[in-house]
């Protein structure tokens, strides 16, 4: 026991921390901090002196800022104010059928204690607002003219809204105030002008229905002024002639007029009005709606007489002065698409033998005899073999891409037959085609009304089946499917954009930098400085614009825009878009819709693919097509137009039995101009498997024929479980094979196979508004 030595528990041994500096001598610290300044510690300098200095700063940027502001909104206003100030544009919208924008409008004039100029039907009215040293003019709506209410809110300042307190608003208000969201608003004011004026009791709570009703559209609305009260009249005139007008993203850049007069002078259109937005270039094309583009012939000042002091207008007419005249070297022409020469392809040169018969002549026994009279029939026409020719009047004979959809299901194509066309069925006049009537037998009627009702079933199946058609038997799959192929990958097998293009795409412009063009021509139209700057009333002559816009300018507004460069050309555009929640309809890819983007309205029929997450274009730019577009899903709709420059709004109408009540199918935005974008369509083949073994197993009901089973071989299978495999060789005649997979595979699996066609869109035309029977003119044509 001597010899134990005793020895403490190593858990009460001490441990100090470790040393934290990284650096180990005071030399290493010196060299690490080389060129750094030392902070200097808040301690040196007195409290009081600092809390001095940073208050004086903030006073300082405070006021800055405010200068700033105030600045920013004079120079925003400067446009209103003077003697030759412009007047505030106001457009009064109806949006039930017992308020009218001219009760709006004396409501505005009575609070002001003036009269209307101009008090007339059509076009705008002046009103002067003293009060507030500036003036209105006002855009009289009528209910129910849709494209007219969109027109003059694209040109507008402000939109004043006229609700009722006695009615609500119906189905076509609804699409109004949808599509003007879509489309872009200014600043809104809301009111209520119905008749009898309302109940002081329940005055309180309409008010606040219509205010939570008018909240879902224009969240910015805080108050719905009563035109009844002399005080709310008052102030929904101050908040339309005071402050600042919001300012439209989309309008930007570009320039606009509302026209005051619109005559007819010297064989050339002539409209009258005050420029607004950016200067006016004489070298740029303008969009009338409903009629075109065109090109500016000259720009004349057009002044209004100026009130002397004591009140009486000057009665000396001032001389038009010339202010503008397009450049002949750097005016935009009116081409806006290529003219494709088929005879600049590629050709087999002729031998010396054909070269020598062609100069000699034919011999006589080699000319061909003239046909008797009324042996050759006009035209051939093709039709399904088996079908009649009363069945063959309702085909009208048009080269129709085989990609059309309305035959979505891809029923096999049939055997054509040539039939000789009659003079009594199909006649040519002016363009139009007309086919002769005549009544269907009750099985075709039933089954169209049948294909008809399906429609709606047909998409329902294809959100269950995507892209799933059953092969044909009477044709061989390698036939019928020709014009498709597989990709081993979808997103990064290669594809050739420029292979096998459509003659349409030999109209269409390319560019080679999208974004580079467009920072350009903002440029230039930035650094031209003899356009007509914004305030100026002038008159604009347009070239060979139709004489019937004199007859527009008496029912609705005519609103001239102004285009940079290059928006006239067409082009492939695409939009990235997502379907009306109020929509049930069915909208298939190809359907007749109306574009409306930025002052242009377009009839087009586009095709739908889908959005990649970030609108990334991935390694091939291919992009799956959308048979349908549904609800809740952004797609992009793809389809030729003029360019367009900037991310401009865009919204589809379908049209209905009512021209001015369309209906809003979906909206979106411009998302580029890419011509290479490839959208294919695929389709899938489908087989049933019949034996299995592990990860070999006998499919069939995929083909039909070992023919096709050879032909289709080098395409990868895949099955409705994730996996995948290849074609091993054919069994049988029958369309049988056998086919090995990278794991088991199960009785109840699926086995697929896609393939890939790429698709085109139609070509567009300028949409133009039907005339409504209120004008005479239009009923006499």
């Amino acid at each position: 026991m001597a010899d134990s030595i005793h020895h403490h528990r190593p858990t009460l041994k001490q441990q100090n921390k470790a040393f934290k500096s990284k650096h180990a001598t005071k030399g290493s610290r010196k060299e690490a901090a080389k060129g750094r300044l030392a902070r200097q510690s808040p301690k040196a300098a007195p409290a009081s002196a600092t809390a001095a200095q940073s208050r004086l700063n903030r006073r300082n940027n405070s006021r800055q800022a405010q200068v700033k502001k105030r600045h920013a909104l004079v120079s925003a206003t400067r446009i209103f104010s003077g003697i030759d100030g412009a007047p505030r544009i106001v457009a009064i919208v109806p949006l039930t059928p017992d308020v009218t924008a001219r009760s709006a409008a004396l409501a505005f004039a009575t609070s002001l204690d003036e009269s209307i100029e101009d008090f007339s039907a059509g076009g705008s009215w002046k009103l002067k607002a003293e009060r507030y040293k500036t003036s209105l003019q006002i855009i009289p709506l009528q209910y129910k003219q849709l494209y007219a209410a969109l027109d003059a809110c694209k040109a507008a300042d402000y939109v004043v809204f006229v609700l009722s307190a006695n009615l609500e608003v119906d189905v076509w208000g609804d699409t109004l105030l949808r599509s003007l969201q879509a489309q872009g608003l200014p600043d809104v004011v809301t009111v209520v002008a119905s008749d009898p004026p309302m109940d002081a009791k329940e005055k309180p709570g309409v008010l606040k229905s219509l205010l939570s009703f008018i909240q879902y559209f224009v969240p910015s609305q805080s108050r719905v002024f009563d035109l009844h009260s002399s005080p709310d009249a008052l102030n929904a005139v101050r908040a339309v002639c005071e402050g600042k007008p919001a300012e439209v993203k989309w309008r930007e850049g570009r320039p606009w007029l509302l026209a005051d007069k619109v005559e007819w002078e010297d064989g050339m259109l002539a409209v009258t009005g005050i420029v607004r937005g950016v200067q006016l270039s004489a070298n740029r094309l303008v969009h009338l709606p409903n009629l075109g583009d065109f090109q500016i012939s000259k720009i004349l000042s057009a002044p209004l007489p100026r009130p002397t002091k004591a009140g009486h207008t000057v009665e000396m007419e001032l001389e038009p002065v010339l202010l503008a005249e397009p450049d002949t070297s750097s005016a935009d022409s009116l081409v806006s698409s290529n003219d494709p020469d088929d005879l600049a392809n590629e050709q087999t040169w002729p031998t010396e033998e054909e070269m020598r018969s062609a100069q000699s002549g034919a011999e006589p026994h080699d000319v061909i005899p003239e046909a008797k009279k009324g042996t050759t029939p006009k035209a051939v026409r093709k039709i399904p073999k088996g079908m009649s020719e009363y069945q063959a009047a309702w085909i009208i004979d048009e080269t129709d891409d085989e990609d059309e959809l309305v035959e979505m299901q891809d029923e096999e194509e049939e055997e054509m037959v040539e039939i000789p066309a009659r003079d009594d069925e199909e006649m040519d006049t002016d363009g139009r085609r007309s086919v002769a009537f005549r009544d269907l037998d009750m099985e075709e009627e039933d089954r169209q009304l049948a294909k008809w009702r399906n429609r709606k079933r047909e998409e329902e199946d294809d959100m269950a089946f995507p892209d799933e058609i059953d092969t044909p038997m009477e044709v061989p799959a390698q036939t019928r499917f020709q014009r498709y192929r597989g990709l081993r990958s979808f997103r990064t097998s290669p594809w050739d954009p420029y292979e096998n293009l459509p003659r349409d795409y030999a109209r269409i412009f390319q560019f080679e930098d999208y974004k580079r063009t467009e920072r350009a021509v903002r440029r230039r139209s930035e650094q031209e400085g003899a356009g007509i700057e914004p305030g100026v009333r002038v008159t604009v002559y347009l070239k060979d614009a139709p004489q019937e816009a004199t007859h527009q300018a008496t029912n609705s507004p005519v609103v001239m825009f102004g285009l940079m460069q290059h928006e006239h050309k067409k082009t492939t555009l695409n939009f990235t878009v997502q379907r009306n929640t109020e929509y049930d309809g069915l909208v298939r890819a190809k359907d007749p819709l109306i574009l409306c983007v930025g002052p242009h309205r377009l009839r087009v029929n586009p095709i739908f693919s889908q959005h990649t997450r970030g609108g990334g274009k991935g390694a091939n730019n291919v992009h799956k097509f959308e048979r349908y577009l549904r609800h809740g899903v952004t797609s992009v709709a793809t389809t030729y137009g003029p360019v367009v420059f900037g991310k401009q709004p865009c919204m589809l109408l379908r049209e209905t039995e009512d021209p001015q009540a369309p209906e809003l199918v979906a909206m979106g935005s411009f998302l580029n101009p890419d011509t290479t974008r490839i959208i294919a369509k695929r389709i899938v083949l489908t087989g049933h498997p019949f034996k299995v073994h592990k990860k070999t197993a006998t499919v069939r009901y995929m083909f039909f024929n070992a023919d096709d089973i050879n032909y289709f071989k080098p395409i990868q299978l895949h099955t409705k479980y994730g996996r995948t495999g290849h074609i091993r060789e054919s069994l049988g005649t029958h369309g049988y094979f056998k086919a090995h997979f990278d794991g088991p595979i199960n009785q109840m699996d699926t086995v697929c196979m896609s393939l890939y066609k790429r698709v085109y869109p139609k070509w567009c035309e300028m949409w133009k508004e039907t005339p409504t029977p209120s004008n005479p003119d239009a009923m006499e044509e």
